[in-house]
């Protein structure tokens, strides 16, 4: 089954600094991506818990804007993607979340990236 690419949009409150720190960096991404975030190279270690571990390639970035990760696990063109984006109108940066999922859970994957984002604004204040 192929697998449907999902965008979704959140408005964020801070700099783009704030919000790059949080997702450019193992540190920023261990307060609320992951327990534990360990880098070797361009190969990223996620952990959370004490079993539970997954491996991503740094497939590309741009030091403050966005970053793009490749499960080692999933096929070749899926990933998931953080970017920062600037709203002029409303005066506010935004985090914009690129990932892919099975037709049948594109519902589970959205609610997880809002959990998540919940999770990184309380951490951050954003």
């Amino acid at each position: 089954m192929n697998k449907e690419k999902i965008h979704i949009e959140y408005p964020m409150k801070g700099s783009s600094n704030m919000i790059w720190r949080a997702i450019g960096t193992p540190q920023g991404l261990s307060t609320w991506f992951a327990d534990q975030v360990e880098v070797n190279g361009k190969t990223y270690i996620f952990r959370w818990g004490k079993n539970e571990e997954r491996k991503a390639t740094l497939a590309s970035q741009r030091n403050g804007v966005y970053v793009r990760f490749k499960w080692e696990d999933e096929d070749q063109h899926c990933y998931f993607e953080m970017r920062i984006t600037y709203n002029e109108m409303v005066l506010q940066h935004a985090l914009e979340i690129t990932d892919f999922a099975e037709p049948d859970e594109v519902e589970d994957v959205k609610n997880l990236w809002d959990s998540e984002i919940e999770q990184l604004r309380r951490c951050t204040g954003m």
